[in-house]
């Protein structure tokens, strides 16, 4: 039996009715991944993967991404955060965002793809990360993370980072990472 209509359980109802859905066949590829290469807003343009020899304080990297419906229901799914402000519309017209918005940590993993891809990039390993939001991402919203090296450790390859995310040049997150960069260039 289906739920009355404009029930909390009626949201949920179609909420779970379309995350149960399956994807659509071969999803196109991201377009909207690439490496942000203008001379405001990077020190050095993206260079790969960097060894602990090679990083420098205030070096910057930076990718940009618009946040899709599906970016934040696949989030949602392997996450298991299903809370209806980010997927249900009608329910999150009634909260504080007046509207859906992205996780906040699907905006924070755009950190660390900056992070685990481009600088250091492949083999650095998490060891920290601060985080505060600032404002939502909604649906749709470019998405603009950056980090930027404040401290190096050469000796025992401990590298901290000022992270941020903005969106149309608003600060949504920012935060401090610190990682342990890899002992040599990955290619």
């Amino acid at each position: 039996q289906r739920p009355h209509p404009g029930t909390h359980a009626s949201r949920t109802h179609r909420l779970l009715q379309r995350l149960q859905s399956p994807p659509p066949p071969n999803p196109p590829p991201n377009p909207t991944i690439c490496h942000v290469m203008e001379p405001d807003l990077l020190d050095t343009p993206p260079r790969g993967p960097l060894g602990n020899a090679d990083l420098e304080s205030a070096m910057t990297r930076s990718l940009r991404k618009v946040i899709t419906d599906r970016d934040i229901e696949m989030f949602a799914e392997v996450s298991t955060d299903r809370n209806p402000v980010h997927l249900d519309e009608d329910y999150a017209q009634e909260t504080i965002f007046a509207g859906r918005i992205a996780h906040g940590m699907l905006t924070a993993g755009l950190v660390s793809a900056v992070i685990g891809e481009q600088l250091p990039g492949h083999g650095t390993v998490y060891l920290g990360q601060s985080l505060k939001f600032l404002a939502p991402v909604r649906p749709g919203d470019m998405v603009l993370a950056e980090v930027e090296v404040t401290d190096i450790d050469h000796s025992k390859r401990r590298v901290t980072m000022n992270t941020r995310c903005l969106v149309n040049d608003k600060k949504v997150l920012v935060g401090d990472a610190t990682v342990l960069a890899p002992s040599r260039k990955f290619d």
